[in-house]
């Protein structure tokens, strides 16, 4: 039988439904379909909608989701930078703000910076009831225990309790950046795609995927780690995950900037290559569609195998789209199979520079307003 949480998700996905559409659609009674809405009315989570236009009589009053019944944080902790937000029930940002710190830095010095920016955040917006947390990182993350278990990028966060550090309510889920761009894409191209690659390029590779509407993580939520794939053209190349021969020593954002810095340009970071890309320097247009190329001889691979309708490239290369995309196809349609590619699309980053955060933000919804969850917390405000 249908219940209080899995009505929500109807109502959450089917607009404003009338009252009766969802006794219809459910099998319940007209009574119960009230009796749940009533439940979720005292969370706050439905309101009444617009009125319906009805095939006779009365219109037919529905009912609506109500992003505004509280807020869910995000944060997307990087190698060099950390963004957080506090975004609605939608997913719609209401804040957000980005901070640098230095490569390297500890979990001590990031995350009690990250939970005060998130605290200045709330107490901007009037203290909102906050639902849960979404956190990012790079690298491969336990989501049971909510750690890092291997991020080359980060020496020092492995199996540290990040939650420990945010004071706000609620749970704290966590996952790794490429995962969180891809669930951002549920939000986005995913309502027209549902096979979908999301490629992270920024300082790392990373590939998320989304099949039949759902984020893959794999055994041990270590599914799309591209970048530490061994390539020829890598041989005897150190990569920082300690390995030799990966593909991020010859395409990763940390190897094109220093790359750059040995020919002489000012560059700290792979956003700078990106800008100066867009400005139309020749170099580093250069180097992102040749590091595109060289993703794309490994993404044909996972696209032979995964047959997504489209691929999403995100993350800070990717601002450069019209360079790295360009060099992403050339080896694309080069080496993968006719047919996996003939009706194969090269998408933007729906959100961008945003993507972390909308991404975190998504993740959060998919667990506090689960059925599950939503059920739990009714079943706790009814034991008083």
């Amino acid at each position: 039988m249908t219940t209080a949480g899995e009505l929500l998700q109807l109502v959450r996905h089917g607009g404003s439904p009338s009252r009766s559409e969802l006794s219809r659609e459910t099998g319940l009674s007209r009574t119960a379909v009230n009796a749940r809405l009533s439940a979720l009315e005292d969370l706050g989570l439905v309101v009444p909608g617009d009125e319906l236009a009805s095939t006779g009589g009365r219109p037919a009053g529905g009912v609506a989701f109500n992003p505004a019944a509280g807020v869910v944080l995000a944060a997307a902790v990087g190698r060099s930078r950390s963004q957080v937000g506090v975004l609605d029930l939608a997913g719609e940002e209401l804040v957000a703000s980005s901070a640098e710190h230095a490569v390297g830095a500890s979990p001590d010095d990031v995350m009690p910076q990250v939970a005060d920016r998130l605290a200045k955040h709330l107490a901007d917006l009037g203290s909102p009831p906050v639902h849960g947390t979404g956190v990012s990182l790079p690298g491969t993350v336990d989501p049971v225990r909510g750690v890092s278990i291997d991020s080359p990028a980060m020496p020092g966060w492995d199996g540290v309790d990040l939650a420990a550090y945010l004071r706000q309510p609620g749970p704290v889920y966590v996952a790794n950046d490429a995962d969180v761009l891809a669930r951002s894409e549920r939000l986005g191209h995913a309502a027209t795609y549902r096979d979908l690659v999301v490629v992270k390029a920024s300082t790392g590779l990373g590939l998320g995927i989304i099949a039949e509407g759902r984020v893959v993580a794999g055994h041990l939520g270590a599914a799309g780690e591209i970048g530490h794939t061994k390539v020829d053209a890598a041989a005897g190349r150190r990569c920082r995950c300690g390995d030799v021969g990966c593909l991020e020593t010859i395409a990763g954002g940390w190897a094109l900037v220093a790359e750059l810095q040995e020919a002489g340009h000012r560059v700290e970071h792979v956003r700078d290559l990106a800008a100066l890309a867009v400005a139309g320097d020749a170099d580093a247009k250069r180097h992102l569609r040749e590091a595109g190329r060289r993703l794309g001889e490994v993404l044909a691979v996972a696209i032979n195998l995964l047959n997504p309708q489209a691929v999403v490239l995100g993350g800070d290369m990717a601002a450069a789209f019209d360079a790295y995309a360009a060099g992403v196809r050339e080896s694309v349609y080069a080496r993968a199979a006719a047919l996996a590619t003939r009706d194969l699309r090269l998408l933007a980053s729906t959100y961008g520079d945003r993507a972390g955060l909308v991404g975190c933000a998504a993740m959060a919804l998919d667990h506090v307003l689960s059925p599950a969850a939503v059920d739990a917390r009714l079943a706790e405000l009814a034991r008083g």
